[in-house]
């Protein structure tokens, strides 16, 4: 399997290097079609916190989607065990997604995932509450620094339901932005508790929610492989 390294704003030592080589033989064993695995090493040299200041991100190239974990630490190595670790979880999940799961899993209402989190303050408008709640949360006191949004585009790929789950998996995001094929619509695929997923589409002509489908994964695939 080839590897490069990337250094930006450090170098990177033939030490890290060696380190590196010596776990990398765990990747081939979860997916034996990988072609490269790529190591990018970043310093914040302006960093606050030293503990955070260096980021190892991997990537594993594949004739598929690319797979991919990133950590922060006070050093490269602990950076990259962090990172090492998230990335093996990802192959290993990559690699049972391509078998047929079995057994049901019952859908958890919306009242049930909400019902453990904190009433919104309706005195203040929501991105206030928001930024005081998170800042309460981590010891600090609430400033008035703007609340940010960020916006970004991705390209419109099409795909099925089961696609959309593999791609999130393997970019370890906790949803993911597809068309789906099946009804050429903006959807969203997304984790919940367990080895279960949701889909969320949005329909003009939907008068309130409902769920209109819940089927197992890749069913529909080892249906027409039966046959």
């Amino acid at each position: 399997m080839e590897m490069t390294f990337t250094g930006r704003n450090i170098s990177v030592s033939d030490r890290f290097r060696e380190y590196v080589s010596e776990k990398v033989g765990k990747v081939e064993q979860l997916a034996a079609k990988v072609q490269r695995l790529d190591i990018k090493v970043t310093k914040e040299p302006h960093s606050k916190q030293p503990d955070t200041q260096l980021t190892v991100e991997l990537s594993v190239v594949t004739r598929g989607p690319a797979i991919r974990a990133e950590s922060k630490a006070g050093d490269k190595f602990a950076a990259f065990d962090q990172a090492f670790a998230k990335l093996l979880e990802r192959l290993r999940r990559a690699r049972d997604k391509k078998k047929v799961h079995h057994g049901r899993h019952t859908p958890t209402a919306v009242f049930e995932a909400t019902g453990g989190l904190d009433p919104v303050q309706t005195d203040v408008p929501l991105h206030v509450a928001v930024a005081n709640q998170h800042a309460e949360q981590n010891g600090q006191v609430p400033d008035e620094n703007p609340v940010e949004i960020r916006r970004k585009i991705f390209p419109a790929s099409k795909m099925s339901v089961d696609d959309a789950v593999d791609r999130m998996e393997m970019v370890g995001h906790p949803f993911y932005l597809f068309v789906d094929d099946a009804t050429d619509r903006p959807s969203v695929v997304y984790r919940r508790k367990g080895w279960s997923y949701g889909i969320i589409t949005l329909d003009e002509e939907c008068q309130d929610e409902e769920t209109i489908e819940t089927r197992h994964y890749r069913e529909q695939a080892a249906a027409a492989a039966a046959i």
